[in-house]
């Protein structure tokens, strides 16, 4: 029996088609090499079975390349067979509109492309090409940024995005190099990014510069250690995750869409850490805006819920407003 390449054998064990051939798949595809490999990878291993596989790609509108990415995306579905759905958006526009960055608004419009087209295939996944050398490059570019435990844990493997919906990235235990000869040995073409080699993004930055020499002058095995440091984090991630949703379980006395409160008797004597994560976690589901809030101010805030004292009112950014009287963290946005 011929030996599997590494690619495949590498999906085959990350996700081994036993986990998904009963339900459907929604493959987010731009036409680069890594999601061109993912489609031509799921589709090699699947197996008989109710569920399906379809390609979605999502034009921008964003470069001049992106009719081009397009069309080679639906020219890979007809190849294999599959569905193919295209959605398309003028980003610029959006970001304006909501005062987002271009790659924000980018962002999103794709995400919010790929959910409603898992919803209306009746797909139980959206599986996104995410690679080790991704996970690396995330990692180290947190860690030039700012980041704490949660960022050094780097990209998840899956998390849920609704009821009945997950996000699930295949190959993050797959290198870029992996994904290049799996596509040269099977004859399958590829897009490239142009803008994937401007060196005025950070991104690429790290991509080019900062890991190659790392690996040169440090430690040629930085890949792994980058990658073994983003385990550990995300293990310890999920343990004060844990206790952070046990300490607001205990602690929120109410809550709504521009108020938040929060009894300081159930949070004395948790760790900053903990605390640092309930609150980080309940502006997600107040949906607060979190862009413009750092280390200094998730302290203060930290700080508060262990004060013995009233606090008088301040602002935070978004325009939150929080103040401590009578032993109670009360925070509240406001009306639009």
């Amino acid at each position: 029996m011929t030996e599997a390449p590494p690619f495949i054998a590498k999906l085959l064990h990350a996700w081994p088609p036993a986990a998904w051939r009963e339900l459907g798949v929604v493959i987010a595809v731009s036409g680069g090499p890594d999601s061109v490999a993912l489609a031509r990878g799921l589709h090699e291993l699947r197996q008989a079975g109710p569920g399906r596989l379809l390609l979605a790609h999502f034009n921008h509108g964003l470069r001049p390349e992106a009719g081009q990415d397009e069309q080679s995306v639906v020219e890979l579905a007809c190849t294999l067979g599959i569905e193919c759905h295209v959605g398309r958006s003028c980003v610029r526009e959006r970001a304006a509109e909501q005062g987002d960055g271009i790659e924000a608004a980018a962002r999103q419009a794709r995400y919010d492309f790929l959910q409603e087209t898992a919803h209306q295939a009746g797909a139980r996944y959206i599986a996104t090409a995410h690679t080790a050398d991704d996970q690396v490059e995330t990692i180290l570019h947190r860690i030039v940024r700012g980041t704490g435990l949660a960022g050094l844990a780097g990209i998840p493997r899956s998390r849920p995005l609704d009821p009945g919906l997950a996000l699930i990235r295949p190959l993050l235990a797959v290198r870029r190099s992996e994904v290049i000869d799996y596509l040269a040995a099977i004859g399958q073409p590829y897009c490239t990014d142009p803008s994937n080699a401007d060196l005025r993004f950070t991104r690429n930055r790290v991509r080019r510069l900062l890991v190659p020499l790392l690996a040169e002058q440090f430690n040629p095995q930085v890949h792994e250690a980058i990658l073994r440091l983003g385990r550990l984090a995300g293990e310890s991630h999920e343990v004060v995750r844990e206790l952070a949703e046990a300490a607001a379980a205990r602690s929120v006395v109410s809550s709504n869409a521009q108020s938040l409160e929060i009894d300081l008797r159930q949070t004395a004597g948790q760790p900053p850490c903990v605390l640092r994560e309930m609150l980080v976690g309940l502006w997600k589901q107040q949906g607060w805006p979190l862009q413009s809030m750092g280390l200094q101010e998730w302290d203060r805030l930290a700080d508060a819920l262990l004060t013995l004292q009233d606090i008088p009112r301040w602002i935070l950014p978004g325009g939150i407003a929080g103040e401590v009287p009578d032993q109670r963290l009360r925070l509240s946005r406001p009306t639009p």
